[in-house]
């Protein structure tokens, strides 16, 4: 191909440049195969006709769904995609923020009436109009309250976890421990629904923990205590040692249950940092990734007491036990990440 200026292609910086994104992002696109340019110059520069700059569209107003990478590339491949349906999902999360922001503007008029007769606001006027504006912005932007279908106002996503929480309360009440096979099973359905309505997102996940840690309000309307939360946690943690042993000697074992439940905080931090990576297609060898794989590991090491020979059993566990995994935010891709970043730093 020859290289002069022709309106009908971009390249790569320009596509960059008009679209909001990054060169970087673009080269990530190409490399999972979602936006793959239909043309390259003699140069080797990716060239982008009309045809990949509509699909790049149609990606990013996925992205704006909420959608991940991997499900948009599952959605194009469909020939009958229903993106009626998507769009009818957005207008409902519309509305709810339509709703929610009526509700504040009444509040903040009730407000401004009381203040222009002269007279002074009760205390919880005060205190209702700074909630109903401190849940809004204080852990969520409005992009991302339109990744959170719990959030929405949707009458099945908020009677499943109705349900979750009442099964919860019921096998506290009964007294049933932890490591209660029932108590496993429900802390990982709890986790995978938690998965499901953050779109496989742990930052969101993480934020709504920051949340639900802070906010007494909402643990009052979801009935989700830290008494529940921390049961859940330990109820999952045991329902995994149990698939671990079968590969773990019961030193390696007890030290891992030992361990079990340290640095949660922590961790997911961890994990939500290596979905933004790649997300954001960075590469291995940068040194924020490198960063990121070196508290991973070393994080880890110290969890399963620092054997490289307890690191290979569960690595081979990882491999047979999908469920090991689930629930976790982790893929085998971020995994595969940390490794390859983690090897760099030799």
């Amino acid at each position: 191909m020859k290289e002069h200026h022709d309106s009908t292609v971009l390249k790569i910086g320009e596509l960059a440049a008009r679209s909001g994104l990054t060169v970087r992002a673009l080269h990530h696109y190409d490399s999972i195969g979602l936006l793959t340019p239909s043309a390259r110059a003699d140069s080797g520069y990716r060239l982008y006709n009309r045809d990949d700059v509509a699909r790049l569209h149609r990606i990013q107003t996925l992205r704006r769904f909420g959608m991940s990478l991997g499900d948009i590339a599952t959605f194009l491949a469909s020939p009958d995609a229903p993106f009626a349906d998507i769009v009818a999902q957005q207008i409902a999360a519309l509305g709810q923020q339509i709703e929610q922001a009526a509700a504040l503007r009444e509040q903040l008029m009730q407000l401004q009436h009381v203040l222009g007769s002269g007279r002074s606001p009760e205390l919880s006027d005060w205190l209702e109009t700074l909630e109903r504006m401190d849940l809004y912005d204080k852990y969520f932007t409005r992009e991302e309250l339109k990744r959170l279908p719990f959030w929405q106002q949707d009458a099945r996503r908020h009677a499943a976890w109705a349900a979750l929480v009442g099964e919860v309360e019921a096998l506290m009440a009964q007294g049933a421990p932890p490591d209660d096979p029932r108590a496993g099973e429900l802390a990982e359905r709890w986790m995978q629904t938690l998965q499901h309505d953050t779109n496989a997102h742990p930052g969101l996940a993480l934020r709504i923990t920051d949340m639900l840690d802070q906010e007494l309000a909402v643990q009052q309307q979801t009935r989700i205590t830290p008494a529940m939360k921390h049961y859940v946690s330990t109820a999952l943690g045991a329902r995994k040692l149990g698939i671990y042993a079968r590969y773990l000697d019961p030193d390696e074992l007890r030290t891992m249950r030992d361990n079990s439940g340290k640095h949660q905080y922590e961790w997911m931090t961890l994990i939500a940092g290596a979905h933004q990576h790649l997300e954001d297609g960075i590469a291995h060898d940068a040194p924020s990734a490198q960063a990121l794989a070196q508290r991973w590991m070393t994080l880890y090491m110290a969890q399963i007491g620092g054997a490289p020979a307890t690191l290979a059993k569960i690595r081979a566990a990882h491999e047979q036990e999908p469920a090991l995994l689930s629930g976790t935010w982790i893929t085998p891709a971020m995994l595969d990440y940390i490794r390859t970043a983690y090897a760099t730093l030799a």
